[in-house]
């Protein structure tokens, strides 16, 4: 549950669009839009001078390309979580942002409460997993997926292959925890250890890595939320 207010920027290219969404999302219980930007390099700019906790962003509207704007976002502030909220439905661009560490991906097409929805799960230290992001998940299934270990000989031990399937089923570090009758911090280095072992670079690679070598069982639920790891 969150207590503290959600510190929010916007970026879109649309001035009337832009200030619609802030006045709808300041209404929001513990939600605070710090800034608006009308693309990246003012995004930048701004921020010089003001914080945000997650980035609301129509990155297809950029000068840059999507996966150029979201590395200037990185290497300038590492912790701060992306929520892409785009009319854009071209999977391979959307599975090419999940390489890059989004937290989410929202439709403007979809209803408000989706987008409310996605801000406070990704202000919760989860992924947002819905149905676009999770098609986005299986849309390059194939042997060789881009970032992974090329090594043949990585397998992952039972206690390894059930952390997988409780990630993908939503279980909090708490939770799978008290699962598999170990610490937190025993249940971190593990899931950091996986991610090592197998060339992740985050909880979304690994959960890419899953589905291409079928860990992850086909009777798991689709859910609309994971526990995050940025890129």
């Amino acid at each position: 549950m969150l207590f503290r207010p959600i510190k929010l920027a916007i970026v879109d290219h649309h001035i009337l669009f832009r200030k619609s969404l802030k006045s709808f999302l300041s209404e929001q219980e513990n939600i605070q839009v710090v800034l608006q930007a009308t693309d990246i390099a003012d995004l930048l700019g701004k921020l010089k001078t003001a914080s945000a906790d997650l980035l609301v962003l129509d990155i297809f509207q950029s000068e840059l390309s999507a996966g150029e704007a979201l590395r200037e976002i990185r290497n300038e502030y590492p912790q701060m979580k992306v929520l892409i909220l785009s009319m854009n439905s071209d999977m391979d661009l959307i599975s090419d942002l999940l390489d890059c560490g989004i937290q989410g991906y929202v439709s403007k097409a979809d209803e408000p409460d989706e987008l409310i929805q996605a801000i406070y799960t990704i202000a919760d230290n989860r992924i947002y997993r819905n149905g676009i992001f999770t098609e986005a998940l299986y849309w390059r299934k194939q042997p060789n997926v881009k970032g992974f270990s090329n090594n043949l000989s990585v397998i992952l031990n039972e206690r390894e292959r059930k952390m997988v399937q409780l990630i993908w089923e939503e279980k909090s570090n708490k939770e799978i925890a008290d699962e598999l009758s170990l610490g937190i911090r025993s249940i971190e280095k593990i899931r950091q250890d996986i991610k090592e072992k197998i060339g992740a670079r985050s909880t979304v690679g690994l959960l890419k890595y899953a589905i291409n070598k079928r860990i992850i069982r086909a009777s798991s639920r689709l859910g609309a939320s994971e526990e995050l790891d940025r890129c």
